[in-house]
Parts: structure tokens; C-alpha cells; sequence
């Protein structure tokens, strides 16, 4: 027993020896490892530390280069500062110097300068002395004292610039005249020659063509019924004579005349004739002229060019078409007048857009719905101003026949152009008996005036010659005879244009040799 438990000791420190030796080699190994590595770390460490110090070093020998070069910089400026400075001192002391030298002169001229006033006054009073004693010897020679003379100086001198002045002012006025005139008319015709517009005559009457005579009585219906109620209808007058294949229909309104021709088309057409039947067509044939208005306004301001116009004004336009005045068209005559005055605008250096837009309205006072008892200018004017139309648009129109005063430029570029349209010969017509009737007015107008021997109307009744005798009238009596006579025929005369008056008077001597 004691032998194993010897054996089991030596056992148990046999093996605490191996242990021991063994971890101390390993021990050994472990620490000399961890020596290596520590010795790896520390020349990387070194290694670091010397690159970083290297950079720091570069960083700051750079910085103290820059401050270097900053410091060098802002020593040279201070040394090209205290240059300028330095030059600046100078120039101010040669400144300085000159103003001192300047102000020497000066003080010397102003010494002269005092000493020549003090002559100067002694020079005035010398000939303030001896001019006091010529006025005196020559109030005492011509009887006038000093103030009498220079005022009857100022007379004279005044009347002669008061001659000199009206002489030249006629002079001017004349050459004005003559230059007016000669323009005038060269863009007159200019204007005339480059517008060219078609002559259409309107009748009071519209023939409306039938196939046969068959259709009449139909269109007459039983006991007069169909055309009754057509007439109603339509307020135009239908004559069914025996005038083979054609029915007059006669009115003063030419929308109501069209109004009917298109519905009696339609009728015939259509074969219903009947009075309900007729007031059914005839309301539709209504509403299509009306848009056969409205689309003939919109064609005409687009071929003019004129654009924002009132849709109301645009229809107006339209209802030109089936207007006349004195057998002219007023819708050819509004669009001839209205190319006139862009023309002449044009020419004038005026806006031919504004004259033409004034050109196209000025007769619209002729086409309204309603008729008040008022001249077609003012009327149109009163329609401008509602729908908002330009001031001197407005007034172009309402002047255009002198119901106003012109106040703008375009109002006689109107009446102008208003004029040349309808004199243009075969614009305008009238009835033989009334042109023949209306000369033999003017005449016998200007007859009844005491003075007047004989009176001619020329031109086509747009001239009166009022021959007067010399032993009856003066002069003087003559330039009021003429506005008597103008006035009188504008206020009791109707007429197309206008009439000028020429009165005549001279003295005839007549002797006889024998």
C-alpha cells in the first residue's frame, strides 16, 4: 500500500515537473513573440511619427513662405504709397506756388482794374455833362424837350416795323397759298387717280321675274288674300300689272325690298302659297338677311382692315348695302371714302388707319334702327361716342357736313374725301324734272336779292355765278351778298355737295369813235 501510494506521489510530482517545464517553454515562446511584435509596432510607430513631423515640417515652411511673400508684398506697397505720396506733395507745392503767383496777378490786375473804373467814372460824368448839354441845345433848336423826342422816335420806329411786318407777313401769306393750293390739289388727285370703285345705282323698285303668267294669280290667291298678306308681311308694294312674266315690287326701304323678292322666290319655289305659309317664309327670309347683314359688315371691315369695331357698328356697316343716297350705294360710297382718306392721310402724314376707320362711319347715321329727328352726322357721332369709338373719329364724323366744329385733322380729310365721292361723275343721279327744278331754284333764289342782275347756275348746280351791277352794289356789299346767298341756300335748298357762290361785279366805260 505504501509502495503505491509512493508510487502514486513520485507520479503526481513527476507530472508537476513535466507541467512545469512545459509551460515555462511556452511561456518563453509567448514572450519572445510578443517582443517581436512590440518591436514591429514600435518602427511603425517611429516610421509614422517621422512622416507626420516631415509633413508639419512642409506645412509650416510653406506658411512662413506665404507670409514671407505677403509681407514682401505689402512692403512694396507701402513703398509705392509713400511714392505716390511723396509725388502728390510735390504737386500740391507746385500748386501751391502757382495759385501763389496767380493771386499776385490777380491783385495787380485788379489794381489796374481800379484805377481804370476810377477813369471810366470820370469819363461817364464828362459824358453824362456833355450830353446834358446837347439835349439842351437840341430841345432848345427844335422846340422838343427830351422825352417828347423819344417818344415821337419810338412812333416812328414802331409804324415802320408795323409796315415791314405786314409786308412780310402777306408776302408769307401768299406764298402760303400758293403752296397749299398746288399741294392740295396734287394730293387731291393723286387720291382720286389711285381709287377706282365701280358705279352701282339704286332704284326704288325691284322686278321680280316669273316663268309665266300662271304664277300671278297664284301669287294674287282668291279675292287678293296671298298678296295682302304678303304686302303685311313685308311692307313693300306689289303691283301685278300686265306686264308679261315680271311682278314690281316698289319701296322706299331697300331691306324690306330684298326681304321680299327673297321670300316671293322662295314661294314660287316652293309651289305653298298660302298667307300662314307667307308669314312663315317671310320671318325666316328676315333672320337671313339680317345674318346676310352682319356677314357683309365683318367682309367689309376685313377688306379694309379695319379691326375692334363693335359687333353693333360691323352690323350697321352691313345695313349700308341696302341703303342709298342719291342712287349712290352707301356701302360703295362709305368704302370708296373710306380708301380716300387712308390715301390722302398718307399723303398729309396723318394715321390713314384712324381716316379710314372715320371714312367707313361717317354716313353710319343714315342705317340706324330707329329715326330720330336729327341730322345723319350728329346721329352718327351720338352712335360712335356710344360704342366707344376715338374722340376724333367721333368728331370726323359728326363734322363731315359742318354740324360741328372740326377740332381734328381727320374731319376735313372726310369731308373731303365725302365730297369727292359723291361728285365723282355717275356716282349720284337724280330725276331730270327735280335736277332741272333745283337749277332753276338756285337762280331765281339768288334773283331775289335787290342788286342782282343775272344769275347763273354751272357745273351742274354746283356754281352760282350772281352777276350785280356796279351802280347798285359797292364792294363792300358784295362779300355779304355772297354769304347771304351760301347761307340761304344751305338753310331753304336741298342738294347734293356743295354750291359756290361767285358774285360778280365790274364797271364797264364803253365810248363810240365815229
Amino acid at each position: 500500500m505504501w509502495t503505491e501510494i509512493l508510487i502514486g506521489v513520485a507520479a503526481l510530482i513527476g507530472g508537476g515537473l513535466a507541467g512545469y517545464l512545459i509551460t515555462r517553454t511556452a511561456t518563453k515562446n509567448t514572450l519572445k513573440q510578443a517582443e517581436e511584435k512590440g518591436e514591429a509596432i514600435k518602427r511603425n510607430k517611429l516610421l509614422e511619427a517621422k512622416e507626420k513631423f516631415l509633413n508639419m515640417k512642409a506645412e509650416f515652411e510653406k506658411e512662413v513662405a506665404d507670409r514671407n511673400a505677403k509681407i514682401h508684398a505689402i512692403e512694396t506697397k507701402a513703398q509705392q504709397m509713400e511714392s505716390r505720396i511723396q509725388q502728390k506733395e510735390q504737386s500740391l507745392n507746385q500748386k501751391q506756388n502757382e495759385l501763389q503767383r496767380r493771386n499776385s496777378e490777380i491783385d495787380a490786375i485788379k489794381d489796374n482794374l481800379d484805377k481804370q473804373l476810377q477813369l471810366v467814372d470820370a469819363k461817364k460824368q464828362e459824358l453824362e455833362k456833355l450830353h446834358f448839354q446837347a439835349t439842351e441845345k437840341l430841345a432848345a433848336i427844335s422846340g422838343l424837350s427830351a422825352e417828347q423826342a423819344k417818344a415821337q422816335l419810338i412812333e416812328n420806329i414802331k409804324d415802320e416795323a408795323k409796315t415791314e411786318a405786314m409786308a412780310y407777313v402777306n408776302e408769307m401769306m401768299e406764298e402760303a397759298k400758293m403752296t397749299a393750293s398746288r399741294e392740295a390739289k396734287k394730293i387731291i388727285v393723286q387720291t382720286i387717280q389711285r381709287v377706282a370703285t365701280e358705279t352701282a345705282i339704286e332704284n326704288s323698285v325691284t322686278v321680280f321675274n316669273i316663268e309665266s303668267d300662271e304664277v300671278k294669280g297664284r301669287i294674287i290667291g282668291r279675292e287678293g288674300r296671298n298678296i295682302r298678306a304678303l304686302e303685311a308681311a313685308t311692307g313693300v308694294e306689289i303691283i301685278v300689272d300686265d306686264t308679261p312674266e315680271a311682278i314690281v315690287l316698289s319701296g322706299f326701304d331697300p331691306v324690306r325690298r330684298e326681304i321680299a323678292r327673297l321670300a316671293l322666290h322662295q314661294l314660287v319655289v316652293d309651289g305653298r302659297i298660302h298667307p300662314a305659309r307667307i308669314e312663315e317664309v317671310v320671318a325666316k327670309t328676315r333672320k337671313q338677311v339680317e345674318e346676310e347683314i352682319i356677314e357683309v359688315g365683318k367682309r367689309t371691315t376685313i377688306d379694309l382692315g379695319i379691326h375692334g369695331l363693335h359687333p353693333e357698328l360691323i352690323r350697321l356697316v352691313g345695313k349700308m348695302k341696302y341703303r342709298s343716297s342719291y342712287g349712290q350705294n352707301l356701302l360703295q360710297h362709305a368704302r370708296e371714302t373710306a380708301n380716300l382718306c387712308a390715301i390722302m392721310a398718307s399723303e398729309l402724314g396723318l394715321n390713314p388707319q384712324k381716316a379710314k376707320r372715320a371714312g367707313l362711319l361717317h354716313d353710319i347715321g343714315k342705317v340706324p334702327d330707329d329715326q330720330p329727328e336729327l341730322p345723319h352726322a350728329i346721329l352718327g357721332m351720338n352712335l360712335a361716342e356710344k360704342y366707344k369709338e376715338k374722340p376724333d373719329v367721333c368728331n370726323a364724323i359728326g363734322a363731315h357736313h359742318d354740324e360741328i366744329e372740326m377740332t381734328t385733322l381727320l374731319a376735313p380729310i372726310v369731308q373731303v374725301c365725302d365730297a369727292i365721292s359723291g361728285a365723282r361723275p355717275g356716282a349720284r343721279r337724280e330725276i331730270v324734272e327735280a335736277y332741272i327744278k333745283r337749277l332753276n331754284d338756285l337762280e331765281n333764289l339768288a334773283l331775289s336779292y335787290p342788286g342782282v342782275i343775272k344769275t347763273y347756275a354751272i357745273q351742274a348746280g354746283r356754281e352760282l355765278r350772281v352777276i350785280v351791277g356796279a351802280d347798285k352794289v359797292d364792294d363792300k356789299t358784295v362779300e355779304t351778298l355772297s354769304y347771304d346767298i351760301a347761307k340761304k341756300i344751305q338753310d331753304e335748298m336741298t342738294y347734293p355737295g356743295q354750291v359756290k357762290i361767285t358774285v360778280i361785279r365790274e364797271t364797264r366805260s364803253v365810248s363810240y369813235a365815229k
